[in-house]
């Protein structure tokens, strides 16, 4: 008997809690009405270390990936860039390819910006693989200060696909 005065009370207290409000409640149709919502404007999620990715201000350098007979590598393998420019690595075959950055060799106090301005990253500073020709990357060295960038492609590395990319 006691288990059902128990069940009973609860069933009330949920019920309760669940709509049973009063007339003028049932009555209120505005409280239901969604309103429209405009969506705020994107802006960049800052990333680990609480930067935001710094678009590129400059020119757009391509390098080409590339896997064939003549072996696995980067095309231009090294680089010169500014500040502010921006590098597109394009898959041209011999895919996967991505684009990683060595965390232990990259400046200290660069680090964390270029791993904001990396999109879609599988780790730190590592691009996603790029599966088909044509796919591209582009990664902005907007707020990276002058120095000397080593990259690999993590699947052909023990093949050699490495480069640079020096900052001035």
């Amino acid at each position: 008997m006691r288990l059902h005065a128990l069940t009973l009370l609860a069933s009330l207290a949920i019920v309760g809690a669940c709509g049973g409000g009063s007339e003028a409640k049932k009555n209120d149709t505005t409280a239901a009405t969604p309103t429209p919502s405009t969506p705020a404007p994107a802006t960049p999620a800052p990333a680990a270390g609480g930067l935001a990715k710094i678009a590129p201000t400059g020119q757009t350098v391509t390098i080409k990936m590339i896997g064939d007979d003549k072996g696995y590598r980067f095309d231009p393998a090294n680089v010169t860039i500014k500040s502010g420019d921006a590098v597109k690595f394009v898959m041209v075959s011999g895919g996967p390819h991505n684009v990683s950055f060595d965390p232990a060799t990259v400046p200290a106090d660069s680090k964390a910006q270029l791993d904001a301005n990396m999109d879609q990253k599988t780790s730190e500073l590592s691009s996603p693989m790029m599966m088909n020709p044509n796919e591209e990357y582009v990664i902005s060295f907007g707020g990276i200060k002058p120095g000397k960038y080593d990259f690999h492609c993590t699947p052909h590395l023990a093949m050699g696909m490495k480069g640079s990319i020096t900052v001035q």
